[in-house]
C-alpha cells in the first residue's frame, strides 16, 4: 500500500445470523476530485479463501483506486445465492458510505478470479438489477463501471440433446448449490452468461487455455455472447496457462492490460 493511502481492516459491512461480513478498505488521500473504487472479490470454489490472502492491489493503487476487499459467506456456512448477495451489499456499503470516503459511486469496479470472478460478474452484470440486494439497505444512485474476471466460471449449467438442462456435475458446485445441486433453472440464475446484454458494463477477460478446473471454453463463450451484444471488453488468453499462476513475464503483461482497459474505459 502507498505511504499516502490510509487502510480501515475488518470494517463490517453486514451481518447475517452468527456471520460478520468484513471488508478492507484502502483509501486514496483526499484531493480535489472523488476516487474511483475496485470491489475486490477473492477466489477459492465459493468453498474457502479469505480476503487476506489477496494481494496485487499496486495495479490498482497507481491508478487512484480506493479498494475494498471483501470477504463472504463461503458454503460450508451459507448456500448459493449468499456469497453473491454478501458481494452486492458491500457494494451497496460502499456506496452509502461514498461521500465520507471521498469515492466515486459512478466508478465502480467488481474484480476477482476463479470463484471470485463469478462472484464479481454477477455483481458487476446485474448493475440496476436488485435480484441478489437481500439482507441489507439498497443504496444508490450507482454506475457499475467495469468488471474485471480471471479464469472465471460462465455458466453452471449444461443443455442436453432433448434441450433439457443440467447442473454441471463438479463437486464445488453442488456443495455451493446445496439443496438445488439438481435444480437448474437456479443454476441458470446464478450463471454470468444469463445477464449479458448490451448495456452491461465493460468487462476484461483473461483465462488459461490449459485451465484444469475452469474450462477455457467458458469465457471463450464469454467473448462470443459479449462480442454479440455489443459490449465492450478485452478478453486476453494465456497459452498453455493453468488455473492462475502464470509465469511473472504475463502478470505483468496482464497488468499492462488491466492498466489500459481501466485508463480507456473507467478514468476517461
Amino acid at each position: 500500500m502507498p505511504a499516502d493511502y490510509t487502510a480501515s481492516l475488518d470494517v463490517v459491512y453486514k451481518k447475517a445470523d452468527n456471520w460478520d461480513g468484513r471488508m478492507d478498505i484502502y483509501l486514496p488521500p483526499a484531493s480535489g476530485k472523488t476516487a474511483p473504487l475496485l470491489i475486490n472479490i477473492h477466489g477459492g470454489a465459493w468453498r474457502k479463501g479469505r480476503k487476506e490472502d489477496q494481494s496485487g492491489f499496486d495495479t490498482y493503487f497507481k491508478l487512484g483506486f480506493a479498494v475494498a476487499n471483501i470477504s463472504y459467506r463461503l458454503s460450508p456456512e451459507a448456500k448459493a445465492p449468499a456469497a453473491v448477495e454478501d458481494a452486492r451489499c458491500a457494494l451497496m456499503y460502499m456506496v452509502k458510505h461514498a461521500a465520507a470516503m471521498n469515492i466515486d459511486v459512478n466508478r465502480i469496479v467488481f474484480a476477482g478470479s476463479s470463484a471470485g470472478a463469478h462472484l464479481a460478474l454477477l455483481a458487476g452484470l446485474t448493475a440496476d438489477n436488485h435480484i441478489f440486494d437481500k439482507g441489507c439497505e439498497v443504496a444508490g444512485p450507482f454506475r457499475i463501471a467495469a468488471v474485471i474476471a480471471q479464469s472465471t466460471p460462465a455458466i453452471l449449467y449444461d443443455s442436453l440433446p432433448d434441450g433439457r438442462l443440467k447442473v454441471l456435475p463438479d463437486d464445488a458446485i453442488y456443495e455451493w448449490l446445496g439443496e438445488n445441486r439438481n435444480n437448474a433453472a437456479f443454476a441458470k440464475m446464478l450463471s454470468p452468461v444469463t445477464y449479458v446484454a448490451k448495456n452491461n458494463p465493460p468487462v476484461f477477460l483473461t483465462h488459461g487455455d490449459a485451465d484444469p478446473r475452469v474450462p477455457y471454453g467458458q469465457s471463450v463463450l464469454l467473448d462470443k455472447l459479449f462480442t454479440g451484444a455489443g459490449v465492450p471488453h478485452t478478453f486476453i488468453t494465456v497459452p498453455g496457462g493453468l488455473h492462475g499462476g502464470y509465469p511473472k513475464e504475463k502478470q505483468q503483461e496482464i497488468k499492462a492490460a488491466i492498466t489500459d482497459f481501466l485508463q480507456k474505459q473507467v478514468l476517461k
